[in-house]
């Protein structure tokens, strides 16, 4: 009889918050464990920055591409070995979720253009407007609140993305490049406290309010759905 047990999800960690942030919150992967109230078995965490190696295809059921303080035009060797790792995610039909960082690595892996957003550093609870229909955000409103904190964006898209969302200082806030990969300008997984740590000492924290539901978070919560029910045996077949 064939052994059946669940697949983990990998958090792609992308380099490290500065100490400051740590001290306060933690590192990246936290974040999602904490919003997705994972168990331990749930995740593995894999740090390219550090020289870890990326999962095989086969080793996981899917993965998240974290944000960073770090910068995609400066094309870190961790960043462009884990490139190459997502465009073989892409052909292997891995579902993978790419956060602010990981949204515009996933763009320029894929051959997209990325670089400083011209209408300048989008921080806080901002608006995100819906552009088209996709099952992923079924039930979503036009118009829902998120988390945000970049400086580089998604220029321009892969020619096989299609932009499901805006907002007002960015025109690719969420991308879809296949029934099972996509990716987010902004932070699902941020609370107002990971926010304010995240917020420069010299700005201003934000004072806006989520609404009742926080949608963001919603669509997170729907990828490790979708990620979770894959086990070993599927995974064979």
């Amino acid at each position: 009889m064939t052994e059946r047990y669940t697949l983990p999800l990998a958090l792609i960690q992308l380099e490290v918050p500065p100490p400051q942030v740590v001290a306060k919150i933690g590192e990246q992967p936290a974040w999602f464990i904490d919003a997705l109230q994972l168990q331990a078995d749930d995740y593995i965490i894999v740090r390219p920055h550090r020289g870890d190696a990326l999962p095989g295809w086969q080793e996981i059921s899917g993965a998240i591409l974290s944000g960073s303080w770090a910068m995609v035009t400066d094309h870190a060797g961790w960043s462009e070995r884990t490139a190459a790792w997502i465009r073989g995610a892409i052909e292997a039909q891995l579902p993978l979720l790419g956060v602010c960082y990981g949204h515009q690595l996933m763009a320029y892996a894929l051959g997209g253009e990325v670089g400083d957003n011209p209408r300048g550093w989008e921080r806080g609870l901002q608006t995100v407007t819906r552009t088209a229909s996709d099952a992923w955000l079924n039930g979503l409103p036009a118009h829902f609140s998120a988390w945000l904190s970049h400086r580089q964006s998604v220029l321009a898209p892969p020619p096989q993305a299609t932009v499901l969302a805006r907002s007002a200082l960015d025109a690719c806030q969420v991308l879809r490049y296949s029934p099972q990969a996509f990716s987010v300008q902004f932070h699902p997984e941020f609370s107002r406290e990971i926010m304010t740590a995240c917020t420069p000492a010299d700005v201003q924290p934000d004072s806006a309010v989520m609404g009742d539901t926080d949608w963001a978070r919603t669509l997170l919560q729907r990828f490790w759905q979708q990620v979770r029910p894959r086990d070993q045996e599927a995974s064979q077949r």
